[in-house]
C-alpha cells in the first residue's frame, strides 16, 4: 500500500512505509497538527472490505485502548479518513526485536531486559482478560 505516501489521511501526512503485516501496512507519518511524527497502521482496503477482518481491527482498537502500561505501545488516535482504516501510535526508530536480532545474538542481560518487559507487558494484558495471541519478534 505505498500508494499512500505523500497523500494526507485525516490530520497526518504519510511519509515512508515502515512495515506490513497481513491486515495492515505501518507509515511513518507527520502529524498535521502539531508536527510530531506517529505510526499510523492502515487496514488493507482488501481487508477492510470484509466485515470479519474490520471487526477483528475493531477489536484490536478496542483492546489497545484499555491497556496502559509502559512496555504497550499506546493508541493516540483512530478513525477512518477517505475509506482507510487507521490506528495511530507513538512512532519508535529503533525498530522491532525482529529488526535488532539481524544484527546478532542478545547479551544475555540485554535478553533478560527484553524478556522481563515483555513478560510484564503480557501479565497485564492477561490480568485485563486480553491475550495477544500473534507474539514474535516483528510485534515487539
Amino acid at each position: 500500500m505505498t500508494e499512500l505516501v505523500g497523500r494526507n489521511l485525516a490530520n497526518y501526512t504519510i511519509l515512508d512505509a515502515v512495515g506490513q503485516g497481513g491486515m495492515a501496512t505501518v507509515y511513518r507519518a507527520r502529524d498535521g497538527r502539531d508536527g510530531s511524527i506517529v505510526a499510523i497502521k492502515v487496514l488493507s482496503p482488501y481487508v477492510a472490505a470484509d466485515p470479519k477482518f474490520r471487526g477483528r481491527f475493531d477489536r484490536e482498537v478496542n483492546l489497545l485502548r484499555r491497556l496502559a502500561h509502559p512496555n504497550v505501545v499506546p493508541i493516540l488516535a483512530f478513525g477512518q479518513a477517505e475509506g482507510f482504516h487507521y490506528i495511530v501510535m507513538p512512532y519508535f526508530a529503533g525498530g522491532t526485536l525482529h529488526d535488532r536480532l539481524r544484527s546478532g545474538p542478545l547479551l544475555p542481560l540485554e535478553g533478560a531486559r527484553i524478556v522481563e518487559q515483555i513478560s510484564s507487558a503480557l501479565n497485564s494484558a492477561h490480568q485485563q482478560g486480553i491475550i495477544h495471541r500473534d507474539v514474535k519478534p516483528s510485534n515487539i
